[in-house]
């Protein structure tokens, strides 16, 4: 990792900014994860243009529906991993050395992306 100015970055916790919900960025982001996801990505990308052949083939119904789920499990894999971090990094952070307010705010996105996202 690396500066703008070209220097070596300290690795740090997470420290998300929750701030403005549509432009968050994660201001670190463990390197080991990322490239493990990203290749976890590329080949559920290609699942997801095979699953298109199987269609534009007219490959039977059931083993399509095999293949999307899956692509599916392929796809909480990733989350699941994301999770992890963001329990372990920015959570924890925002918990420990935040506000009490910001501490709950975190219990109730951890509360939300579980009921809602990761089931």
């Amino acid at each position: 990792m690396s500066t703008a100015a070209g220097g070596p970055r300290q690795r740090s916790a997470c420290e998300c900014s929750p701030e403005v919900s549509e432009g968050r960025r994660a201001i670190h982001v463990d390197a080991d994860l990322k490239v493990s996801n990203l290749k976890r990505l590329r080949r559920i990308e290609g699942q997801v243009r095979g699953l298109q052949k199987m269609i534009e083939d007219d490959r039977y119904c059931a083993d399509i529906v095999i293949q999307i789920a899956s692509v599916q499990e392929a796809l909480r894999g990733v989350s699941r991993a994301l999770m992890r971090n963001h329990l372990r990094n920015c959570a924890a952070k925002s918990i420990r050395e935040g506000t009490e307010q910001q501490a709950s705010e975190m219990y109730d996105e951890i509360l939300d992306l579980v009921y809602k996202h990761l089931r």
